[in-house]
This record gives C-alpha cells, sequence and structure tokens, in this order.
C-alpha cells in the first residue's frame, strides 16, 4: 500500500546535514511554538505530531540513516512505497500507546510526544516503533507484539516508554522533589484516545547528570498484554551562561585581578548552589586549572565528579590616578618580558 512521504528535514526546517544539536535546537524551538497547551490554533495539535515525529526520526542515529537511503529527491506528499524486502521496513499498522506532555519543574514547558499516531509513513518505515519505544537490554525498539515480529525486526517484550525532561543546571544540582505535570493520551472505551491532566511528585536526587534516568514505576500506561508499563524520565539539562557540563564534570572561568594572580589570593567562586572561597596561587597564569573535588554532579556510583575553574586574568577597563602611577612605577621596576 503506498503511503504518503514525510519530509523530516522540512519539517523541522534545517539541511540535511545538520548536526545532532541542530536537530534538537529547530525540534524545541517548533514544540514551544505548536505545544496544544500553549498554541490554541485548530491545527497546532496535527502540528505538533508532525514536529515529534520528525524528531523521533532524526534524533535517533539508526533511524535517521535509514531514512537518508530513500535520498533526497522525494517531496511531501509524494507516493511512497518501500522497495520488495527491504530490511526494516514493517507491513505498516499503527501501534496504540499512550502519548504524554510534559510541563517544566520551573514552570516553563520542556516537551516530549509518544504516541501510536504517527503517520502511516512513520508506521511503515519503521514498525511502529514509535517516539519513547527504544528498548532497554534484551528488548526491540521495533515491530509490533501484537501482530509478531516484522520484517527486520526481532520478537520480545513490549519496551516501556521514556521521556526527555529539561531542567536547569541549578534544579539537577541541587535536586529535591518537584511537580510534574503529564497530559496524558490513553486508549478509552471503544478505543478511542481520552486526555486527562496528572501530577506527581518526583525525587529528583542531588547533582544528577545529563542523560541520566528516573523511574516512575506503573506510570507508562497499558501494554497490550494489559500489564502496567512504567515510566522512564531521561534528565537533559539546559545549556547555562557560566557553567560547562562534561560528563559528570563542571567547568566555568574564574576572573581574578593581575595583582591576585601575581600574588595569590583567596577568592570567591560561583557554584551552581551558592559559593565557595578558592584559593589563587601566586604566579598564576591565564587558564591554570583549579580542581574543586566532589562540585560536579553525581558519578555513576553515589560519588560526585569535580568543578574545574580556568582562570582568566581581567584588566581593569579604567585607572583611578593613584592605579596608573602604580603600574607605571612596577613598568619601570620590572625586567619581566612576557614575550621572552
Amino acid at each position: 500500500m503506498a503511503v504518503k512521504f514525510h519530509d523530516y528535514y522540512k519539517t523541522l526546517g534545517i539541511e540535511r546535514g545538520a548536526s545532532p544539536e541542530q536537530v534538537q535546537a529547530a525540534y524545541r524551538k517548533l514544540a514551544r511554538t505548536w505545544h496544544p497547551d500553549v498554541n490554541k490554533s485548530p491545527n497546532a495539535e496535527k502540528k505538533f505530531k508532525e514536529i515529534s515525529e520528525a524528531y523521533e526520526v532524526l534524533k535517533d542515529p539508526e533511524k535517521r540513516k535509514r531514512y537518508d537511503t530513500l535520498g533526497a529527491n522525494w517531496q511531501a506528499g509524494d507516493e511512497f512505497r518501500p522497495p520488495p524486502g527491504w530490511e526494516g521496513f514493517s507491513s505498516g499498522g499503527r501501534s496504540g500507546g499512550p502519548s504524554f506532555h510534559f510541563k517544566g519543574f520551573d514552570g516553563n514547558e520542556s516537551f516530549d510526544f509518544f504516541s501510536g499516531g504517527f503517520s502511516d509513513f512513520f508506521e511503515t518505515m519503521f514498525g511502529g516503533s514509535g517516539a519513547g519505544r527504544s528498548g532497554g537490554p534484551g528488548r526491540s525498539g521495533t515491530g509490533d507484539p501484537s501482530r509478531g515480529p516484522s520484517r527486520g525486526a526481532r520478537s520480545g517484550p513490549e519496551p516501556d516508554p521514556e521521556a526527555e525532561v529539561a531542567m536547569s543546571l541549578e534544579e539537577a544540582y541541587r535536586g529535591g522533589r518537584r511537580t510534574l505535570t503529564l497530559t496524558v493520551d490513553e486508549p478509552g472505551p471503544g478505543g478511542v484516545m481520552q486526555r486527562h491532566q496528572k501530577n506527581y511528585e518526583v525525587t529528583i536526587p542531588p547533582g544528577i547528570a545529563d542523560g541520566k534516568r528516573l523511574r516512575l514505576a506503573g506510570e507508562g500506561g497499558m501494554r497490550r498484554d494489559g500489564t502496567a508499563a512504567d515510566l522512564f524520565l531521561r534528565i537533559r539539562i539546559n545549556p547555562h551562561p557560566r557553567f560547562r557540563i562534561t560528563g559528570s564534570d563542571l567547568e566555568a572561568d574564574l576572573p581574578v585581578a593581575p595583582w591576585e594572580a601575581a600574588l595569590g589570593a583567596k577568592v570567591a567562586a560561583r557554584l551552581p548552589n551558592g559559593s565557595a572561597t578558592v584559593t589563587v596561587p601566586a604566579g598564576s597564569q591565564a587558564g591554570k586549572r583549579l580542581r574543586l573535588k566532589g562540585k560536579g554532579l553525581r558519578t555513576d556510583g553515589d560519588t560526585r565528579g569535580d568543578l574545574y575553574l580556568m582562570i582568566t586574568i581581567r584588566i581593569p577597563e579604567t585607572l583611578s590616578d593613584r592605579e596608573r602611577s602604580l603600574f607605571e612605577e612596577l613598568a619601570k621596576v620590572s625586567d619581566y618580558d612576557p614575550r621572552k
């Protein structure tokens, strides 16, 4: 059966060679614009589903690679049939999982979408492996267990859904209990999708790292065998203007005055949850890194990574008469030449 081709790159407004970071940025921008909870236009939900479907494919390296094998000559709306016997394509059909829409812990919107209501093109391409259906160990992310394995798919237990939840670095660093609002779409009587909101108190472990998962037991909707699936929340920490995240370590610049770098000093350094006093050794050069052990994010165990402060030397933009006089005196008595 022919289905309508979907141009996922056009949907997200990006080039075919876009990086994963560009894919994610485009999705987040469009999701915030078209999410049905904030956009009341009649076609907002349809548009949001299209955006979510495009992101589901292009964020996944395997799905994107498979999609890209179709080439660049297709236009949105063209009739499409997978070549006979092409591995990885299924015979079509829609899956029937729940969908979730998330409101961020700080009141800002943080989006992901889970549904069996993706297009026939998606179902034909990927066999119903909709958003959030990436399996854990021993699980397959493709195929529909209710129909048996499709071509190129493995049979196995139905995976638990997974969502990305964005939060600030400060929230992740300090942890605590946060309220998570879910708008859940689940099949009701007669298979009609019904939407309702649920609030959950979620415990965020202090220092949780980007990419870690939290489990909401039994909150992933009903599986086809009638058992309750778990919902996994994958933490995504928003970019921060001051701190850089490298795994479980944090990095930040530490501005110091020329005399502090030359003579040494104790200075206040900002942390995601406050401040700390650090010692700048005498003779510190720009680029020198100071390590604050255990002040980063959590590792796989109970320990934390480190916070690295990179010294940057700041020169006063304006000088008082006294300061200028002292600098001039230093220039006369010093034989230091940084260019030698």
